[in-house]
């Protein structure tokens, strides 16, 4: 017998062959990401001021690039397919990230990528107020809860920093959700986009109730803030003692993301931002206290947790490590609390390391789906979003300095 097939194979080493193999067409550009990431690891430390810089440049490339050329953001780079047509939803709350360091740095040209993304959207509001699900030229055109309310963040934005024409948007979506929202507070619109019918409940749509939110500080004289406060509190009915969110993902709410945990978590941290009520808070802080449990002391955080807090994936999430990272200091703000604090800037260390600052543009800056870029979310993908709550994470350390 060959002393080669004596020798033992590295389990992490067989398992990435195969995986390789079972996808014969990743490109040359994928095997050096995914090799990179499977054998070098994490990188050094850039700090948040670079991730900040290197983040806003990339959002710019990526709506340069965007692959339906509209002035949107294009929803994702892949070393796979290359440029993804633009996302409304994501692009919808980039846009206050881009307004909020285009103030910060008197920067115009970052307040008129905002302004292109906002006349973008606009464009496409649909007749009811609302926005469509998935990417720009997906078809059928249906209006979809989630992604009107993460888009509703940047007309919010939009309208507190330009005014017209996008109060009369953002008022439109404000009403379509309310109109559109079950008497006990959740939406149970249909998503063609990803399968879920009439009657699916979601929890992390605590995210749509922050938009209504963010539209009610525009317009208080409205409905929105107690429509938005309605939601948060039907959530809370399906958060277990330990924190955990039931009915949080798309597809396996068993085991859910932490992408959605966190979306979940925002949504009643924001509630209680505008009304101090003391429940919202404990709530949230049952959720936080478990997710910061599970980030280990290098920063990783599984991407899949089931609801004993249990890691249910090898590969973290970039886009829920991040926000979970924004949540922790949100409520560090809040109360003071180190190890919440501790555990936060570890998650946002532990994204910093995987970015890219230079190489090709379409990297650089760019924050990857899933650690490693082979993992299961976002599969071989540098999210618009993962960016977006990156350059958020990042600030606040900032802040926290």
């Amino acid at each position: 017998m060959s002393i080669y097939k004596r020798l033992p194979v590295p389990a992490p080493l067989k398992n990435f062959v195969l995986s390789g193999l079972k996808s014969l067409r990743w490109t040359r550009g994928a095997w050096r990401e995914a090799l990179s990431d499977q054998f070098h690891g994490l990188g050094d430390d850039c700090g948040p001021q670079a991730a900040i810089d290197a983040g806003l440049l990339w959002l710019g490339v990526a709506q340069d690039n965007t692959a339906s050329g509209d002035g949107g953001i294009a929803r994702h780079y892949s070393p796979l397919t290359g440029w993804a047509a633009s996302y409304p939803e994501t692009t919808g709350y980039a846009i206050p990230t881009l307004l909020l360091h285009g103030s910060l740095r008197a920067d115009a040209g970052l307040l008129d990528r905002a302004r292109r993304a906002l006349d973008w959207l606009l464009s496409i509001q649909m007749a009811n107020g609302a926005f469509q699900g998935s990417t720009i030229g997906v078809t059928p055109v249906v209006a979809v809860t989630f992604d009107t309310g993460q888009i509703l963040m940047g007309l919010a934005a939009g309208a507190r920093t330009f005014g017209e024409p996008y109060t009369t948007s953002m008022g439109r979506a404000a009403d379509w959700l309310t109109q559109t929202q079950s008497p006990d507070g959740a939406w149970r619109t249909p998503n063609p986009y990803v399968d879920t019918p009439e009657g699916t409940v979601r929890t992390f749509e605590t995210h749509v109730a922050w938009g209504l939110l963010e539209a009610s500080r525009v317009n208080p004289d409205t409905p929105w803030a107690e429509a938005g406060l309605k939601n948060i509190r039907w959530a809370l009915t399906h958060q277990k003692p330990n924190g955990w969110f039931a009915n949080c993902c798309l597809d396996y709410p068993e085991e859910p993301l932490t992408h959605t945990l966190a979306y979940a978590l925002r949504g009643v941290i924001e509630g209680y931002r505008l009304v101090r009520d003391p429940a919202l808070l404990e709530a949230s802080l049952r959720t936080a206290s478990g997710l910061a449990k599970c980030i280990d002391a290098n920063g990783f955080l599984p991407g899949r947790l089931d609801s004993e807090w249990r890691p249910r994936s090898k590969w973290a999430c970039l886009t829920g490590t991040a926000q979970t990272a924004i949540c922790l200091m949100l409520l560090h703000q809040e109360t003071q609390d180190s190890a919440l604090r501790a555990a936060a800037l570890r998650a946002s260390r532990y994204v910093r390391r995987t970015l890219s600052l230079d190489g090709a543009p379409e990297t650089r800056g760019g924050v990857k789906g899933s650690f490693p870029v082979s993992g299961k979310y976002g599969h071989f993908q540098y999210l618009n979003w993962a960016c977006k709550f990156m350059i958020d994470a990042n600030a606040l350390e900032l802040g926290l300095q």
